[in-house]
C-alpha cells in the first residue's frame, strides 16, 4: 500500500467540510445540521468501524474509519463557527491527554509492568476528572453507552472505593434474588414495576459477567449472532423443502432449529 500525504489530505477534508457549511454555497442538509442530530450518526459510525474489525474487513475498516473522521470533523466545524474550538483544538487536546496519560514516556521514561500501566492510567483520568470539576465516581460515565457496556462500567467505577460484590458467588445469588422480585411483579400484574425488575435483573447479570471478567455487550453480541446464522440456516432448510416459515408448526420449528443448531455449530 502506498503512503499519502496525511497533512494535505486533511487540509482538503476540513476545506470540503467548510464548503459543506458554507451559509450560501453549502449543502441544504449539512447546513441545517446541530451537535444533537449529528450525534446519532457518530455513535452509528463507531459501531460500523467495529463491525468492520469484527469481519475483518481492512478496505470496509479504512472506509469506516474514514466516515468516523468525518463526524469529527463535522463536529469540530460546528464548534469552530460557534467560536467553541476548531479541529486544532481537539488534535491538540487529545494529544496532550496522551501525553499526560504515558507519563513513563515523556515524563520520567522508565519501565513499566503492562500490570502497573492500567494503575497509572486511571490515576491520571481521576485527577483530570477532579480539575474539570467532576468529583463523582460516576459522573463521567456517558450516559449514551450502549445499556449493558455502562452497567458493568458503573460497576467498576464503584468498585474503586469498595462498592461491590466481594465475589462472582455473591452475584449470582443477586441474580436469584432479582429473578424471584421480576417473577413476582409479573404475577402481581404490573407492568411498570415488572419493567423495572427486569432493568435490575439485567443491571446485575451485566455485573456477574464483570466479575467473571466477560464483557457483556460483546457476550450478548456473540449470541445475538449465533441466533441469526441458526435462524438463517432454518430459513435455508424450510425453502430447500418447499415450507412456508408462518405455517410450521411448534414441533417442525423445533426439528428444524435442532438441524439448524447442528448445521452451524458443524461449520
Amino acid at each position: 500500500m502506498k503512503a499519502g500525504n496525511a497533512p494535505e489530505e486533511l487540509d482538503a477534508l476540513l476545506a470540503l467540510m467548510r464548503r459543506l457549511r458554507d451559509p450560501v454555497q453549502g449543502c441544504p442538509w449539512d447546513r441545517e445540521q446541530t451537535f444533537a442530530s449529528i450525534a446519532p450518526f457518530t455513535v452509528e459510525e463507531a459501531y460500523e468501524v467495529a463491525d468492520a474489525i469484527d469481519r475483518a474487513d481492512s478496505a470496509r475498516l479504512r472506509d469506516e474509519l474514514g466516515d468516523l473522521l468525518f463526524q469529527v470533523v463535522f463536529h469540530a466545524r460546528m464548534a469552530e463557527e460557534q467560536q467553541l474550538f476548531d479541529f486544532a483544538g481537539v488534535a491538540a487536546g487529545i494529544r496532550d491527554k496522551l501525553v499526560r496519560r504515558h507519563p513513563h514516556l515523556f515524563a520520567e521514561p522508565r519501565e513499566v509492568a503492562v500490570a502497573d500501566l492500567h494503575v497509572s492510567w486511571e490515576q491520571q483520568k481521576a485527577r483530570e476528572r477532579a480539575q474539570s470539576g467532576l468529583t463523582g465516581v460516576l459522573s463521567d460515565v456517558p450516559r449514551c453507552l450502549p445499556a449493558l457496556t455502562r452497567a458493568a462500567k458503573l460497576g467498576r467505577r464503584a468498585r474503586r472505593v469498595g462498592f461491590d460484590w466481594n465475589e462472582p458467588a455473591a452475584v449470582r445469588a443477586k441474580i436469584d434474588e432479582e429473578l424471584a422480585e421480576a417473577d413476582a411483579a409479573l404475577a402481581d400484574g404490573q407492568p411498570g414495576q415488572l419493567a423495572e425488575e427486569l432493568g435490575d435483573l439485567l443491571f446485575t447479570v451485566a455485573n456477574w459477567a464483570r466479575h467473571l471478567q466477560i464483557d457483556p455487550e460483546a457476550a450478548l453480541r456473540a449470541a445475538a449472532s449465533k441466533f441469526e446464522q441458526r435462524f438463517e440456516r432454518m430459513e435455508q432448510l424450510a425453502g430447500s423443502r418447499g415450507q412456508s416459515l408462518e405455517s410450521l408448526s411448534p414441533e417442525q420449528w423445533e426439528t428444524l432449529w435442532c438441524e439448524a443448531k447442528a448445521a452451524v455449530a458443524a461449520r
